[in-house]
């Protein structure tokens, strides 16, 4: 092989590969790759002045078959060991390192040890020096190397003799990797793209950089991405894989990204960049924990741990779920707490490293990347189903381990969009296994037959305590009983048509509340009403009397009676005559004490007779008690004075009350008080004049209006249309198209002088 390697051309839709170094401290890996490259990894002035790789390199090349790769090159010493983590971890391509001349060593043990547990899907062994040995030595090299990989996830793995300084054997190992890539899977570019961040940088000029290698799905530029754990959201502003300028980057490959709106001093080693709402961080997992390959001591609990996971390192607590310490080689299920946030997904791997004894120890696999509170008698049973499962299958498993799942989280935790889900059903945000909302279903037609049983007389259960009950039976399902999902569950019950909601009632669609059998003791009840009116009894004292409740409300129902509120009912005949005297007052209306007289009653009854009619419409409530017709004000804009209980005095000029408008607000100053008493008393207050036809606009004169002593009146306005509100009644006149108002006796009528052109017009309260 020539000196500088040959540069080809990327083929330019093949996927893309990203290989990791492994291997002992000064086994020849950085030698190696810029061999192969032409670039060297070492990029800082104390590895190149130490001759000791001490962080992360990265170089790139193209193989013979035009598939390009890069490379992560990692340290081999002991002490960065957690640097070579960072770097092999989203990887799953090894190159491993052998130097012939010195041999297996701690650190080939360790970082093969690190590779098996990552579960990697391709590797090729380089045994390096070859030209410091002879050819036994060799051979003898290549046998031990052959015997340590045995039962490991390198076992299958080619071992190519080469030499960095000679050039021996290069073509070979170049041939092997080409080989390697070829029999690799193509990596996942559908699935939700993570950027691994494991260095971060500034450029001026440019502002924050990150690299790391991405998986699972492409990133553009101009994309939102999300940083993780740290917090902050920025735009890509700008892409390079291997010093290139793209606009897409594509997995896996080592990509570089220009961040903007996220400063420095946010992203860190092991952070990852991901899309908006796709990733949620978590401190707690479930996985299958395995102890490495010849440790030579159980695994217990008590240790101080570090988690290596992506480019993260974090501290680790660890708990058994079936043993007090490990040590069969399957290893067991456990729950993980870690120190700070990981983003993880189903499927990760990691790596665990006891700090106190500095090696590794074990790596698993995540199965859970937001396991229950309480992992359950049944946990060892969902995990296995987790291990066994494809992530086609993870939305199902999801949705049947937990019951209910809302769909935003079901995206989350599994990585899956779906439009239908076997053994589950969709209702409003929710997916809901099928098993649940059979039980629920079947809890809830329960409860509603047995309450319809014992009172046939009510329509139904109220809405909160059908809820109450749909978020009892989701609990006892074993899902989260959260309102959210009991409120999207019985809507798509009313809209089965087997139960209905009418209101604020739930009912089967079967039931209808019915005085059947109660007839006699309802007629009873309406002849004890009838016979006290116009002051009838109240309804504790009609319940006194022995009528129970249900009756009343049955009978209320049915159009026996009529309900004018919580404790008073009355005949329909009495509140037909009511309506009757009201509209037989024409639009002068008629005022609450000459209703009550009329009636015969108190105000105890006139009161809620008269509010019922103004909620039925019959009537209309300004001053004195209208009857509703066409001409009634029920805007918000410009209308007759009549319509406010106004009328013309006899002899004005002005005899079409259409010539006199104002426009109507309940205030025409939001900073003036208006509590719950002047709402329903207030008083309009206004300056008008007449028009020049009786279809006109008006033509409003310069007002102003002197602030009276109410407290509700706002501050002095000058030169608009006044509209105030308040419990008040004014008379004033004045001239020049002015009109000062103030406060009269509350027995007097309202009065309002209006001088316009030298012509004085009065308007009497109706």
């Amino acid at each position: 092989m020539s000196e500088e390697p040959v540069r080809l051309e990327p083929a330019a839709e093949a996927p893309l590969h990203v290989v990791a170094t492994a291997g002992h401290v000064d086994h020849g890996k950085s030698s190696l790759i810029l061999r192969l490259t032409g670039i060297d990894p070492d990029r800082l002035a104390e590895e190149k002045r130490r001759g000791l790789t001490i962080d992360l390199g990265f170089a790139w090349c193209t193989l013979p078959s035009g598939r390009e790769i890069g490379f992560v090159d990692v340290p081999g010493h002991e002490r960065f060991v957690r640097n070579m983590l960072a770097g092999v971890g989203p990887v799953r391509l090894v190159l491993f390192v052998v130097a012939a001349d010195e041999g297996w060593k701690p650190q080939s043990e360790e970082h093969l040890a690190i590779v098996d547990v990552l579960g990697a899907d391709g590797g090729v062994v380089a045994l390096t020096k070859c030209d410091l040995v002879d050819e036994e030595a060799v051979d003898l090299a290549i046998e031990d190397v052959r015997d340590r990989l045995r039962g490991t996830a390198l076992q299958d793995a080619p071992i190519v003799r080469c030499s960095s300084q000679t050039g021996e054997g290069l073509d070979a190992l170049v041939e092997a990797l080409d080989a390697m890539v070829e029999a690799a899977a193509d990596p996942a570019e559908d699935e939700r793209p993570r950027l691994f961040v494991d260095r971060i940088f500034t450029v001026t000029g440019a502002g924050t950089i990150v690299t790391g290698t991405l998986t699972g799905g492409r990133l553009r530029v101009g994309q939102e991405v999300d940083l993780l754990p740290a917090g902050g959201r920025g735009r890509i502003r700008g892409l390079q894989t291997h010093k290139r300028s793209i606009q897409m980057a594509r997995p896996v490959s080592r990509v570089a990204a220009n961040l903007v709106g996220i400063d420095r001093e946010g992203p860190g080693r092991g952070d990852v960049l991901g899309l908006p709402g796709e990733w949620r961080p978590t401190r707690v997992f479930e996985v299958r924990l395995r102890p490495v390959r010849g440790l030579a001591h159980p695994l217990t609990t008590r240790g101080a741990y570090k988690i290596y996971a992506g480019a993260a390192e974090r501290g680790a607590r660890i708990r058994f779920y079936e043993t007090g310490e490990l040590t069969d080689p399957e290893g067991c299920f456990a729950r993980i707490r870690v120190s700070d946030p990981l983003v993880l997904d189903v499927h990760d791997r990691f790596v665990l490293r006891e700090a106190g004894r500095r090696e590794t120890v074990a790596g698993g696999v995540v199965l859970d990347a937001d396991p229950p509170v309480r992992p359950g008698r049944a946990v060892h049973r969902r995990l296995d189903a987790r291990e066994r499962a494809a992530r086609a299958d993870l939305p199902s498993l999801l949705v049947s381990e937990r019951g209910a799942v809302p769909a935003s989280d079901l995206a989350i935790l599994t990585g899956a969009q779906v439009s239908a889900i076997e053994g589950a059903e969709r209702t409003g945000t929710w997916w809901v296994a099928d098993r649940v909302f059979d039980q629920v279903r079947g809890a809830l037609h329960a409860e509603l037959a047995a309450f319809h049983e014992d009172h046939p007389l009510d329509e139904g259960l109220e809405l909160a305590r059908a809820r109450a009950s749909v978020v009892r039976s989701l609990q006892e399902a074993g899902s989260p009983g959260d309102v959210s999902v009991a409120d999207a569950m019985l809507s798509t019950l009313f809209g089965s048509g087997r139960v209905v909601r009418e209101g604020s009632i739930v009912r089967l669609a079967s039931h209808m509340a019915s005085l059947a059998g109660r007839e006699e003791e309802a007629g009873r009840l309406v002849r004890a009403v009838a016979e006290a009116e116009p002051t009838p009894p109240t309804v504790d004292e009609l319940t006194s009397a022995g009528f129970a409740s249900d009756l009343i409300e049955a009978a209320t129902r049915a159009g026996m009676l009529v309900r004018l509120s919580r404790d008073l009912v009355m005949t329909p005949g009495l509140v037909a005559r009511a309506e009757a005297l009201v509209r037989g007052s024409g639009n002068q209306g008629i005022t609450v004490s000459a209703f009550r007289e009329a009636m015969g009653t108190s105000r105890k009854y006139a009161m809620p007779l008269l509010e019922h009619l103004d909620q039925r419409k019959v009537t209309i409530r300004r001053g004195a008690c209208l009857p509703v017709s066409p001409n009634t004000w029920t805007s918000r804009s410009l209308a007759p004075l009549a319509t406010f209980g106004w009328s013309v005095n006899p002899g004005a000029e002005a005899t079409n009350t259409r010539t006199w408008t104002i426009p109507r607000t309940r205030s025409s100053d939001p900073r003036a008080s208006f509590n719950a008493d002047s709402a329903w008393r207030a008083h309009c207050l206004a300056a008008s004049c007449p028009c020049s036809s009786v279809t006109g606009s008006p033509r409003w004169p310069g007002c102003r209006i002197f602030p009276s002593t109410i407290a509700t009146c706002a501050d002095t306005y000058a030169n608009s249309p006044i509209i105030r509100t308040g419990m008040y009644e004014a008379t004033g006149s004045g001239g020049g198209g002015s009109c000062s108002p103030w406060v009269a006796s509350r027995s007097s009528m309202p009065m309002l002088g209006i001088v316009t052109e030298g012509r004085r017009r009065a308007l009497r309260g109706g």
